[in-house]
C-alpha cells in the first residue's frame, strides 16, 4: 500500500508536467490543425534557459533568496521561451498555413531538429546539472521499512500547475481572446470576416502554449536536477500522447491525459520494469488511436461542405 501511495504522488507530479506541455499541442492543433513537433524542443530549450538564469542569479549576481530566484527564473523562462515560439510561428509556420498538409509538418520537424542541434552546439552533449533545490520532505506514513513522503518541490509543481490551469481555463472560456480562439478553431475564414485578427490569435496561442511549456521546463529541471539537448524528444512525444489520449483540441483532455500518462509510467516502473516504462506510455497511444481515435474528450471530425 505504501508503494502504491508513493507512486500515486510521483505520477500526479510527473503528469502535471506532461499536462502543461500537452496543452501547447492541443491548442495549436485545435486552431490550425497542425501537430507542432517542435513543441517538445521548445520545452527543452526552456529548461536550459531556466538553468542559465538560475546560475546567473546565484553565482554571478549573488542572489541568496531561493523564492526570489525561483520567481525570476519562472518569469524569465516564460518570457524568453514565448519569444522563441513567436519567432518560430512567424518564420516556420505562418507562410505554410494555406499550403498542403505535409508542408507545415515537415517544417515543424525541421524546426525541432534545428532547436535540438542549436542547444547541442551551444551547451554541449553532456548533462547540465542544477544544484538541488527544495530539500524539505514531509513524511506521510511509515510502513515496514518504507515511508511515504511528499517533497516540497512536488507540492510546488502540483500547486502551481493547478493555479496556471485554472487561470488558463478562465482565459479561454471567459475572455475576448478565448472567444476569438474558439471562433478560429471552428472556422478561421468566417472569424476573419467577422473582424477577428486570425494571425494575432494564432501567434498568441503559440506564445501561451510556449509559456506553459516553459513552466513545465522549469519544473522538470527542478524535479530531476539535470537536462541535456536530447531531453525534448521523449517528454514531447509523451505529452503528445497525453493530448491524443485526452482528445486533441480539448483542454481538460490534455490535462487528464497528462495525469494518466504520468500515472501509467510511474506505476509500470514500480510494479513491472522501469526499462519498459516508455514502451507502456507509447503503447497507450497506439491503443487509443485504434479503439478511440477521438480520445477521451475529443470530438470526431465533421467534414464541412
Amino acid at each position: 500500500m505504501e508503494i502504491f501511495l508513493q507512486q500515486l504522488i510521483n505520477g500526479v507530479t510527473l503528469g502535471s508536467i506532461y499536462g502543461l506541455i500537452a496543452i501547447g499541442y492541443t491548442m495549436v492543433f485545435g486552431i490550425i490543425g497542425m501537430v507542432n513537433f517542435a513543441h517538445g524542443d521548445v520545452f527543452m530549450l526552456s529548461a536550459f534557459i531556466a538553468l542559465i538564469v538560475f546560475l546567473a542569479l546565484t553565482q554571478m549576481l549573488g542572489v541568496t533568496s531561493l523564492a526570489f530566484a525561483f520567481v525570476i527564473v519562472l518569469i524569465a523562462g516564460m518570457a524568453l521561451t514565448s519569444l522563441w515560439s513567436y519567432m518560430i510561428e512567424r518564420i516556420a509556420y505562418r507562410r505554410l498555413r494555406g499550403s498542403f498538409r505535409l508542408a507545415p509538418l515537415i517544417s515543424a520537424i525541421g524546426m525541432s531538429i534545428f532547436l535540438s542541434n542549436l542547444v547541442y552546439v551551444l551547451q554541449g552533449p553532456r548533462n547540465k546539472a542544477l544544484p538541488p533545490l527544495f530539500h524539505d520532505v514531509i513524511t506521510l506514513t511509515k510502513g515496514d521499512g518504507y515511508a511515504v513522503t511528499l517533497s516540497l518541490k512536488q507540492i510546488l509543481i502540483v500547486g502551481v500547475t493547478a493555479a496556471l490551469l485554472a487561470g488558463f481555463w478562465f482565459l479561454v472560456q471567459k475572455t475576448s481572446f478565448g472567444r476569438a480562439q474558439r471562433a478560429c478553431e471552428q472556422d478561421s475564414r468566417m472569424a476573419a470576416l467577422l473582424g477577428i485578427d486570425v494571425d494575432r490569435t494564432i501567434s498568441l496561442t503559440f506564445v501561451i502554449g510556449a509559456a506553459l511549456a516553459a513552466v513545465a521546463g522549469v519544473f522538470y529541471i527542478i524535479y530531476y536536477g539535470v537536462i541535456n539537448s536530447g531531453d525534448g524528444f521523449v517528454p514531447g512525444v509523451k505529452a503528445f500522447t497525453a493530448a491524443v489520449l485526452g482528445g486533441v483540441g480539448s483542454l481538460p483532455g490534455a490535462v487528464l491525459g497528462g495525469l494518466l500518462i504520468g500515472l501509467i509510467e510511474t506505476f509500470w516502473a514500480a510494479y513491472f520494469s522501469s526499462d519498459y516504462k516508455d514502451v507502456a506510455a507509447f503503447s497507450i497511444l497506439a491503443i487509443t488511436l485504434i479503439f478511440m481515435p477521438s480520445g477521451l474528450f475529443g470530438r470526431p471530425d465533421v467534414e464541412k461542405v
